[in-house]
């Protein structure tokens, strides 16, 4: 009897000897999770075409599991080759359908842009100001100068003003009226000449351009000579950026299911069918946030271009593109896409302006009401308050790709922050659901601040 107590004592040491440590799985991962945010703030200047490469394999996926139904035991790397071909050749015959029009309409803009702004200056920024004025927003006239009141505005100074300083010399100050230009030893300071009232003469015209352009050439020659190895650089680097991306994406693609189950074998196996619920969560909050927001861009420059072109909307390629390229990013991409639309219709007639706009607002009326819910569904719902959150800080600390990767980052966090509420309300009694079915007696909890997932 003491010898089977004994025994059993051996066998409880031996399992308490092999039993992990309950400590060191936290240690483990926190250490981990330490390194890793160390690595990713270090690397950042690098992180570009990881980023990118996630976003292109979680946006092509679907099509690529389409292709390997559909074409009966294709290979996953000859699916993503079919799909990149597809998508790049498609992107490629878009622009070169549409690259000349686009190219006539923007140099056609750049060509008339000055008419534009003084046309805009000479007839609405006075109906602006009058309009100002007779609501009392601003002054009816401009104060005059009194050189008895203290507080008067003072008149312009003189254009060019000699200060002698200590070692004898003069320092110019040159102020509006005239032009500087570098020369050889100094510069020629000249008044700035209007040529309305004289004689146009191409060859003084061709001279003077071209004597400008040689001194410019002549002192800015090294600055010039960086500008074109910076072109140089920055293309061949976009290429290089470009292809290494795809290849990333595709590495992701055909490694998809690996990728998961390491994730997988990280989480206890009691705990995986939440971890599972968690991934599904993300998966229907992204794919809203995400691919939803790529077919309503595309469906709003679809829309915006029917309504331009009709109007008569000059330029309304080059502005479709501009409303499809900023509905990307949510709100505060849809004002600054309206912006330039209104303002050229402006240019036209009041009566195109004020259609530009009702047309601008029912596009996205229905992007709301109709499209979002269809398209996006209730899972990808984020309150506005933190898309504009998000957006603000997205793009105040990493700019153009911060605003871009802003409300995807949120619905992540918000799919993380409910997965996690769900299990600690699941675990705690008074969260309970009662006997008939219904809600707890503490009322039903909303799902999120704007919508859940």
């Amino acid at each position: 009897m003491t010898t089977s107590s004994s025994e059993s004592g051996e066998v409880s040491q031996a399992k308490a000897a092999r039993a992990p440590k309950r400590w060191g799985r936290p240690v483990l991962f926190g250490v981990t999770a330490l390194v890793l945010v160390v690595v990713i703030v270090a690397a950042s200047p690098v992180m570009l075409p990881f980023v990118l490469s996630l976003v292109i394999a979680y946006v092509l996926m679907p099509l690529v599991v389409w292709v390997e139904k559909r074409g009966k035991r294709v290979p996953r790397g000859l699916a993503i080759l079919v799909v990149y071909v597809t998508v790049l050749g498609s992107i490629s015959l878009f622009v070169s359908a549409t690259a000349p029009r686009v190219g006539q309409e923007i140099a056609g803009l750049r060509r008339e842009l000055p008419a534009m702004l003084a046309e805009a200056q000479g007839k609405w920024v006075p109906l602006v100001q009058d309009r100002l004025k007779t609501l009392g927003i601003i002054p009816a006239s401009a104060p005059s100068f009194d050189p008895s009141d203290p507080d008067s505005p003072k008149p312009p100074g003189p254009a060019i003003v000699a200060r002698p300083q200590a070692d004898g010399s003069l320092s110019i100050d040159v102020g509006n009226g005239f032009a500087v230009t570098p020369l050889k030893g100094g510069y020629v300071v000249e008044p700035i000449r209007s040529h309305k009232d004289e004689p146009f003469d191409l060859n003084q015209s061709v001279a003077e351009a071209i004597g400008k352009s040689l001194a410019y050439v002549q002192h800015n020659a090294l600055e010039l000579a960086r500008i074109g190895r910076d072109i140089v650089v920055g293309v061949s680097r976009a290429v290089f950026i470009f292809g290494i991306t795809l290849m990333l994406a595709a590495y992701l693609m055909i490694t998809r299911e690996k990728v998961m189950a390491f994730l997988q074998s990280l989480v206890r196996p009691a705990r995986r069918p939440d971890f599972n619920a968690l991934l599904e969560r993300i998966d229907r909050g992204l794919s809203g946030v995400v691919r939803g927001q790529l077919i309503i861009c595309l469906i709003n420059g679809a829309l915006s271009a029917v309504g331009f072109a009709f109007v008569g909307l000059k330029y309304w390629p080059v502005l479709a593109i501009v409303s499809t390229v900023f509905s990307l990013i949510p709100i505060f991409g849809s004002i600054a896409s309206a912006v330039p639309a209104v303002a050229l219709g402006l240019t036209q007639s009041f009566g195109t302006a004020t259609f530009v706009l009702v047309w601008i607002v029912g596009i996205h009326q229905l992007e709301a009401n109709f499209l979002n819910p269809k398209i996006m569904g209730d899972a990808a719902k984020i309150h506005p308050v933190l898309v504009i959150f998000s957006l603000l800080v997205g793009e105040h600390f990493f700019h153009a790709v911060g605003a871009l990767l802003a409300v995807p980052v949120m619905s992540i966090a918000q799919s993380l922050f409910l997965h996690f509420r769900d299990i600690v309300q699941r675990d705690d009694p008074e969260f309970a659901p009662s006997p008939a079915g219904g809600a707890s007696v503490h009322g039903e909890v909303p799902e999120a601040v704007g919508g859940g997932n």
